[in-house]
Protein backbone atom coordinates (compact mmCIF):
# COMPACT_ATOMS: atom_id res chain seq x y z
CA UNK A 1 0.00 0.00 0.00
CA UNK A 2 1.16 3.53 -0.78
CA UNK A 3 0.19 6.49 1.41
CA UNK A 4 0.97 10.20 1.57
CA UNK A 5 3.18 11.17 4.49
CA UNK A 6 0.51 13.44 6.04
CA UNK A 7 -2.36 10.94 5.80
CA UNK A 8 -1.98 9.89 9.46
CA UNK A 9 -2.62 13.51 10.48
CA UNK A 10 -5.92 13.50 8.61
CA UNK A 11 -6.92 10.15 10.13
CA UNK A 12 -6.12 11.26 13.69
CA UNK A 13 -8.01 14.50 13.08
CA UNK A 14 -11.08 12.54 11.98
CA UNK A 15 -10.82 10.15 14.93
CA UNK A 16 -10.51 12.99 17.43
CA UNK A 17 -13.50 14.78 15.88
CA UNK A 18 -15.54 11.58 16.26
CA UNK A 19 -14.47 11.29 19.91
CA UNK A 20 -15.49 14.92 20.57
CA UNK A 21 -18.85 14.25 18.90
CA UNK A 22 -19.18 11.09 21.03
CA UNK A 23 -19.61 8.97 17.89
CA UNK A 24 -16.51 6.92 18.84
CA UNK A 25 -15.20 6.08 22.30
CA UNK A 26 -11.77 7.18 23.47
CA UNK A 27 -10.70 3.54 23.73
CA UNK A 28 -11.80 2.79 20.17
CA UNK A 29 -9.94 5.86 18.90
CA UNK A 30 -6.76 4.80 20.69
CA UNK A 31 -6.98 1.31 19.19
CA UNK A 32 -7.51 2.81 15.74
CA UNK A 33 -4.49 5.10 16.19
CA UNK A 34 -2.32 2.13 17.21
CA UNK A 35 -3.50 0.17 14.17
CA UNK A 36 -2.82 3.19 11.97
CA UNK A 37 0.76 3.31 13.28
CA UNK A 38 1.20 -0.41 12.61
CA UNK A 39 -0.21 -0.05 9.09
CA UNK A 40 2.06 2.90 8.32
CA UNK A 41 5.09 0.77 9.20
CA UNK A 42 4.15 -1.62 6.37
CA UNK A 43 3.35 1.04 3.75
CA UNK A 44 5.40 2.81 1.13
CA UNK A 45 5.16 6.42 2.28
CA UNK A 46 5.44 9.23 -0.28
CA UNK A 47 7.54 11.94 1.37
CA UNK A 48 8.56 14.21 -1.53
CA UNK A 49 6.70 17.25 -0.22
CA UNK A 50 7.85 19.83 -2.78
CA UNK A 51 6.95 17.66 -5.78
CA UNK A 52 3.59 16.73 -4.27
CA UNK A 53 2.81 20.40 -3.47
CA UNK A 54 3.43 21.32 -7.10
CA UNK A 55 1.22 18.49 -8.36
CA UNK A 56 -1.49 19.39 -5.83
CA UNK A 57 -1.53 23.01 -7.01
CA UNK A 58 -2.07 21.82 -10.59
CA UNK A 59 -4.84 19.49 -9.45
CA UNK A 60 -6.60 22.31 -7.58
CA UNK A 61 -6.71 24.33 -10.80
CA UNK A 62 -8.31 21.41 -12.67
CA UNK A 63 -10.58 19.68 -10.18
CA UNK A 64 -13.03 20.60 -7.42
CA UNK A 65 -10.88 19.26 -4.57
CA UNK A 66 -10.06 20.26 -1.04
CA UNK A 67 -6.40 20.94 -0.32
CA UNK A 68 -5.73 17.69 1.52
CA UNK A 69 -7.41 15.61 -1.20
CA UNK A 70 -5.27 17.36 -3.81
CA UNK A 71 -2.17 16.50 -1.79
CA UNK A 72 -3.24 12.85 -1.57
CA UNK A 73 -3.89 12.68 -5.31
CA UNK A 74 -0.64 14.51 -6.00
CA UNK A 75 1.23 11.93 -3.92
CA UNK A 76 -0.44 9.12 -5.84
CA UNK A 77 0.47 10.73 -9.17
CA UNK A 78 4.05 11.21 -8.02
CA UNK A 79 4.27 7.56 -6.99
CA UNK A 80 3.06 6.47 -10.44
CA UNK A 81 5.57 8.83 -12.06
CA UNK A 82 2.68 10.51 -13.89
CA UNK A 83 1.34 7.27 -15.38
CA UNK A 84 -1.65 6.23 -13.23
CA UNK A 85 -3.30 4.05 -15.88
CA UNK A 86 -4.07 0.63 -14.42
CA UNK A 87 -3.27 1.75 -10.86
CA UNK A 88 -5.93 1.60 -8.16
CA UNK A 89 -6.77 4.51 -5.84
CA UNK A 90 -9.05 3.82 -2.87
CA UNK A 91 -11.08 6.63 -1.33
CA UNK A 92 -14.49 7.32 0.16
CA UNK A 93 -14.31 10.98 -0.96
CA UNK A 94 -16.50 11.30 -4.06
CA UNK A 95 -14.72 14.42 -5.35
CA UNK A 96 -11.32 12.79 -4.92
CA UNK A 97 -12.61 9.65 -6.66
CA UNK A 98 -13.89 11.66 -9.61
CA UNK A 99 -10.64 13.62 -9.95
CA UNK A 100 -8.58 10.43 -9.65
CA UNK A 101 -10.59 8.80 -12.43
CA UNK A 102 -10.11 11.88 -14.62
CA UNK A 103 -6.37 11.66 -13.97
CA UNK A 104 -6.40 8.02 -15.10
CA UNK A 105 -6.63 5.98 -11.89
CA UNK A 106 -8.99 3.06 -11.42
CA UNK A 107 -11.30 3.84 -8.50
CA UNK A 108 -13.39 0.97 -7.09
CA UNK A 109 -16.88 1.89 -5.96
Amino acid sequence: MVVWTLTPVEVVSALRRLVRERAVSEDAARVAEIRLGEMMERCHVVIDVEVVKSLAARLLRLHSLRAFAALQLGAALHWTEGHPQGRMLHTLDSRLAQAAEREGFLVPM
